[in-house]
C-alpha cells in the first residue's frame, strides 16, 4: 500500500493506490479499531484458493471478536448464524457446499452495522471474495 500523488496532481488530496491483495485482509480506518493484518495463508506454494478450513477459521476469529461487543439482538442472530455456518463447515470436511460463500457474505452486509469495527469481519469478507461473487 503507498500513497502518492502521480503528475501534475499537487492540488487535490494524496492518492491511496493498493496493488494486489491475496491471502490477507486489513482495515483502514473505522471507529476506535486497532487496524491489523490477518493473514489465513500459508506460507508455502500458493494454492488454488481457500477451503473449508481456512474459512472455518475466519468465522471462528470472527466470532470470537463478537464477544467484546455488547449484547444485542443483533449480535445474537449473527452468533446463530456463524455458529450454524461453523457447524456446516465442520460436517462438510474438506468442501465448502454451493450457496455457503453467499450466505455469509449476506449476514456481513445485513449485520454491518455491528461488524464494520471488527476487524475479523474485514478477513472474512476478504476471504469470501476468493469464492467469487
Amino acid at each position: 500500500m503507498a500513497s502518492s500523488e502521480g503528475p501534475g496532481e499537487g492540488a487535490g488530496p494524496p492518492a491511496v493506490r493498493i496493488g494486489d491483495v491475496r491471502g490477507s485482509a486489513f482495515s483502514i480506518g473505522g471507529r476506535e479499531v486497532s487496524n491489523s493484518t490477518v493473514n489465513h495463508a500459508g506460507t508455502g506454494a500458493e494454492s488454488a484458493g481457500p477451503g473449508a478450513q481456512e474459512l472455518l477459521e475466519a468465522v471462528r476469529d470472527l466470532r470470537a471478536a463478537l464477544v467484546r461487543l455488547p449484547r444485542s439482538a443483533d449480535r445474537a442472530d449473527l452468533d446463530a448464524e456463524l455458529d450454524s455456518v461453523a457447524a456446516e463447515l465442520e460436517d462438510s470436511g474438506e468442501e465448502v457446499r454451493p450457496g455457503l460463500p453467499a450466505r455469509l457474505r449476506g449476514a456481513l452486509e445485513q449485520w454491518a452495522p455491528l461488524v464494520d469495527s471488527v476487524s475479523a469481519a474485514t478477513a472474512l469478507a476478504a476471504l469470501l471474495t476468493s469464492f467469487g461473487g
